[in-house]
């Protein structure tokens, strides 16, 4: 039979007992320390934090507000509508579709609105929203779609009116601010700045001619910037925000401007005659064959240059043969490829100027002077 000793049994049971009185004690000091901390970090979080004063605006971000609030009662949002037959219970009912929204800006206290062409292109009519969100109904005054270039005009109260500074674009220089306003994705008076990231490029209008000295930008243009002005540091109008390239159809940095020389030699015109004075040759020209150079005649306005100085178009003989027309290779001595290039050449001149051409005719070449006069 084994002996336990009854002291021995109740020491052991007296230290084991003081043993977990001591870690006991212990949770309940870090329990408290955790409540107290979790309750003092609680509390911490839910108090407004102290506001920290900043200093005053630094200067160039003081331009820029500056520069914004003066030009953005300028620029308007357009609305483009097409009117179309829809079938209904009873017929045919006329619906007006919305085709999109672009952007433009007041170009004089008259009510005259520039945007792009091909932002009322195939519209039955327009709406134009001012700065302080009041519609007009807009009426067309004339378009100048070789450089994408439209006229609107709004019966606005005048003080409504403020047009846009104009500035010159031949003295641009790559890397200096630009500033756009419009209406990106029917966002309407954003603002996106940069600067000049290219000059002299050139785009194809809508109607497929060359658009020269054209401005490149990295400031972010979208869908609805179309029409809108692209100002320098100063303020100043120096081009009209046009397209960009973009595989995603968003901004990629690379955004162009018609320039603004070229927007104010035209606008005048359109305001005037409804359309733009030009210099032409008074033709109708054919791309020849790939491999083959110039351009041929197809067609030539009766009592233009071309007329005049005996330039021959198509036609056919008495035995109903075709006869090809001239073929334009050359003008002031430059090489013509195609329709393109002959624009290109003739939109330096001006109306009353003489150019000269080299042409072949059957298997002769000719060389002919020939007077610009105002396209028709």
């Amino acid at each position: 039979m084994a002996y336990t000793d009854p002291y021995s049994q109740h020491q052991q049971s007296g230290a084991s007992s003081g043993l977990n009185f001591w870690l006991i004690l212990l949770c309940i000091l870090l329990g408290s320390m955790l409540l107290k901390e979790w309750y003092y970090e609680r509390q911490a979080s839910t108090q407004v934090r102290a506001i920290t004063v900043r200093g005053e605006l630094g200067e160039s971000e003081q331009s820029t507000i500056e520069l914004f609030q003066a030009s953005s009662p300028s620029v308007v949002n357009i609305t483009s509508v097409s009117e179309r037959l829809q079938r209904s219970y009873f017929g045919f009912d006329v619906q007006k579709i919305p085709n999109g929204t672009g952007t433009g800006f007041i170009w004089n206290d008259l009510g005259h609105v520039v945007t792009n062409f091909h932002v009322i292109q195939n519209a039955d009519e327009a709406q134009v929203t001012l700065a302080d969100h009041s519609v007009y109904r807009a009426t067309f005054v004339g378009a100048e779609p070789d450089k994408d270039i439209a006229v609107l005009k709004i019966d606005a109260p005048k003080k409504l009116l403020r047009p846009l500074s104009v500035g010159i674009s031949s003295d641009l220089q790559v890397g200096q601010r630009v500033l756009a306003i419009g209406n990106p994705f029917g966002l309407d008076q954003t603002l996106t700045t940069g600067v000049i990231s290219g000059l002299g490029r050139e785009i194809e209008s809508v109607s497929r001619r060359p658009i020269q000295g054209v401005i490149q930008t990295d400031a972010a243009i979208n869908p609805g910037n179309s029409g809108g002005p692209l100002l320098d540091s100063a303020g100043r109008l120096i081009g009209i925000n046009t397209a960009i390239y973009s595989p995603s159809g968003s901004s990629a940095g690379i955004g162009f401007a018609v320039p603004v020389d070229t927007v104010n030699r035209i606008v005048p015109q359109i305001i005037k005659h409804g359309r733009a004075i030009k210099p032409a040759l008074g033709i109708e020209v054919l791309s020849l064959r790939q491999g083959f150079k110039g351009v041929m005649v197809g067609s030539v306005e009766p009592g233009s240059g071309a007329d005049d100085a005996g330039i021959q178009g198509a036609r056919r003989d008495r035995y109903w043969r075709v006869i090809r027309g001239d073929i334009i290779t050359e003008v002031e001595g430059q090489p013509i490829s195609d329709q393109n290039s002959l624009y290109r050449i003739i939109d330096r001149y001006q109306i009353g100027d003489e150019v000269e051409l080299k042409i072949i005719r059957g298997n002769e070449t000719k060389r002919l002077k020939v007077r610009l006069k105002a396209n028709s």
